[in-house]
């Protein structure tokens, strides 16, 4: 009952997403079958920080990366927090618990010569999908986008007097993403080769190729194909250009509460990452080029 009451809040309060909402619950299941094992007669919501202890060694010992481990004691510090407030239980077993120290990893990006390469160099071929594909591309690049925001566009999200687009982020929030002369004379060109395509028959900007709205797989599956063809970074997705995004810009200067704002980050902590980042390829560029770097 609790664990459904948590997640109804979570969803109806703070508008969590539906892949979020899944991690909460099978966090707190998993909890919950762990102390069944512990002692059958304990109720899991119950449970002191000896217990909670227990579970993280035991999670620590079956090799659970530290980053794991504390996002699962994240999940309880919530559920706990919320079940005292609204259900009277006595005590948060987490609120004074650390876990285990997490490194932080770095986000991989594609590095700008790489992007424009693939931009302006590589043949895409003829036709809606090969515009349409290219234009994706361009336009996680150019704007940060998030892969569930960039499926969500319709024609209506792009205003091209103002040069500005739409979109509606996590929780249901919206910002509104400047773009620059080039991307705004992509997306004219993309415009009438999607008329020509399929004359309003749907109003989402993206289109497969049955003229339905394109699903978030066949975009991941086409950046990752097409990332193959100029860059080795092991991870390819969506989300990596939003990171090559993000990078280039404080790379060429930009104000890191710009950014932020662009990629719709709550908390400038969020986006600090990126200068991190940077201050890993300045120390990289370093230790190559000077001759007593390696002294």
């Amino acid at each position: 009952m609790f664990i459904d009451s948590f997640i109804g809040y979570l969803r109806v309060e703070r508008l969590y997403s539906s892949h979020t909402l899944r991690a909460y619950e099978r966090d707190l299941l998993a909890f919950k079958d762990y102390v069944a094992r512990l002692d059958e007669s304990l109720l899991f919501y119950e449970a002191d920080t000896d217990v909670v202890r227990s579970w993280v060694a035991s999670m620590m010992d079956a090799g659970a990366a530290s980053s794991t481990v504390c996002r699962k004691l994240s999940t309880l510090r919530s559920f706990f927090a919320f079940v005292r407030a609204n259900y009277g239980v006595a005590q948060n077993p987490v609120a004074s618990l650390k876990g285990p120290k997490c490194r932080k990893k770095l986000p991989s990006f594609v590095k700008e010569d790489d992007m424009n390469r693939l931009i302006d160099d590589v043949a895409f071929g003829d036709g809606y999908v090969a515009c349409r594909d290219k234009m994706i591309l361009q336009l996680f690049y150019e704007t940060g986008m998030r892969l569930s925001e960039l499926v969500g566009l319709d024609l209506s999200s792009l205003d091209m007097q103002a040069c500005v687009v739409k979109v509606l982020g996590k929780r249901n929030r919206e910002r509104i993403i400047p773009f620059a002369a080039g991307l705004k004379a992509a997306l004219e060109h993309y415009l009438g080769e999607r008329e020509a395509f399929a004359p309003r028959l749907c109003n989402a900007l993206f289109l497969s190729s049955k003229g339905e709205r394109i699903a978030p797989g066949a975009v991941y599956r086409m950046v990752r194909t097409r990332l193959n063809d100029v860059t080795s970074v092991k991870k390819k997705s969506p989300h990596v250009l939003r990171h090559s995004f993000a990078t280039a810009m404080l790379n060429n200067n930009a104000e890191i509460g710009a950014v932020k704002e662009l990629l719709g980050h709550r908390r400038l902590a969020t986006t600090e990452i990126y200068t991190h980042l940077s201050f890993e390829d300045l120390k990289g560029f370093y230790e190559k080029a000077h001759p007593r770097a390696g002294k």
